[in-house]
């Protein structure tokens, strides 16, 4: 017990959080000067530089605003829940000084295991505040306050990149789309058509937003639906859409399936464990490929075994060539090189 009053006494907390303010001074003056030549508006500042201040800190800035979304790693071990918002309000304090941000301005949450539907995707609050920010020419909602993540997840930044550069003229779909960030460059890029696929009404409601922000119309359509239109949203469980997709016959040039690790929404047809089920994704999402065309599949497990040899089918025959992409993808902000995973599958002419 000495020992864990030790670590939250005032002193201790008070020189870890100059640590802490030291260390994000010394990347803005680095980091800065990349997203100012890259013409970049949000990006990752500190990711746990510091073990004893395990926190992940992005930089946004709006117009002429800035503001900082700061989140605390679960810990290894049980911390009380004052201390550990004293501690907090403390970080918070000293990023907001030391990048002359207002107080009100940086958001704290606390990051825990994604356990089932605890996620990315549960709602913290409802003040349905949003500030825009730009990307690669694109502008973005994005939500600092009512949700664990924010909306635009940065570390996927040159993936949507490369998906944009990609997109012109091709039919695109977006599996698991979340907000949509992916279609929108697509639809920059003049993509023939862009399909947008998610389980969550709110967060297709989101991706909508996003397109109407960079002057796109997507409809919501039912599966059956799913290339009628230019650009379309659809409220589905993937797996489902999938099977249905292949009875139709439809075909995409270029798709993008970012799967959540693991989800066991009561409205999916089945649980989804991407451990488990990578590769059967993979096989049914590549049967929708146009020949020639390309899937990009991206994981952030880091205990997902990838081989080839177990997806089978085009795979299997050699009609598919893959391509690791996950140096490629890591942004220059991000210290956590292991991140995320990125494949790209291409489907032979």
């Amino acid at each position: 017990m000495a020992d864990i009053r030790e670590r939250d006494s005032d002193e201790h907390i008070a020189a870890q959080a100059v640590m802490f303010a030291n260390r994000l001074e010394k990347q803005y003056r680095h980091l800065r000067k990349w997203a100012r030549r890259t013409d970049v508006s949000a990006w990752r500042l500190y990711d746990k530089d510091i073990p004893e201040v395990p926190l992940a800190v992005d930089i946004y800035h709006a117009k002429e605003d800035a503001y900082l979304h700061i989140a605390l790693y679960e810990r290894p071990y049980e911390k009380d829940d004052e201390d550990e918002r004293r501690w907090m309000a403390t970080m918070r304090e000293a990023a907001a000084d030391v990048l002359s941000i207002p107080v009100e301005q940086v958001y704290t949450k606390i990051r825990k295991r994604q356990r089932g539907e605890e996620s990315q995707y549960e709602r913290l609050a409802k003040t349905g505040q949003r500030i825009q920010v730009a990307e690669g020419g694109s502008l973005f909602h994005v939500n600092l306050s009512d949700y664990l993540d924010t909306g635009l997840f940065l570390d996927h930044r040159p993936a949507r990149l490369m998906v944009r550069e990609q997109s012109a003229g091709k039919d695109v779909l977006n599996l698991f789309c979340y907000t949509g960030s992916f279609s929108v460059h697509a639809a920059a890029a003049g993509a023939r058509s862009v399909c947008s696929v998610d389980l969550s009404k709110t967060y297709l409601a989101w991706a909508a937003d996003n397109m109407a922000l960079n002057g796109f119309t997507a409809v919501n359509r039912d599966e059956d639906d799913a290339q009628k239109d230019r650009y379309t949203l659809v409220h589905a469980d993937v797996k489902a859409f999938l099977a249905r997709a292949k009875r139709n016959g439809f075909r995409w040039d270029l798709i993008i399936c970012d799967p959540p690790t693991f989800s066991n929404s009561k409205r999916a047809v089945d649980t989804l464990d991407i451990n488990r089920d990578w590769s059967e994704l993979c096989r049914n999402t590549l049967a929708l490929l146009k020949t020639g065309g390309t899937l990009y599949f991206s994981s952030n497990s880091r205990s997902l075994d990838f081989d080839p040899a177990l997806i089978g089918g085009l795979v299997a025959s050699g009609a598919v060539t893959i391509e690791d992409l996950t140096a490629k993808s890591i942004p220059e902000d991000f210290r956590n090189k292991k991140i995320h995973r990125l494949w790209g599958f291409t489907l032979k002419a």
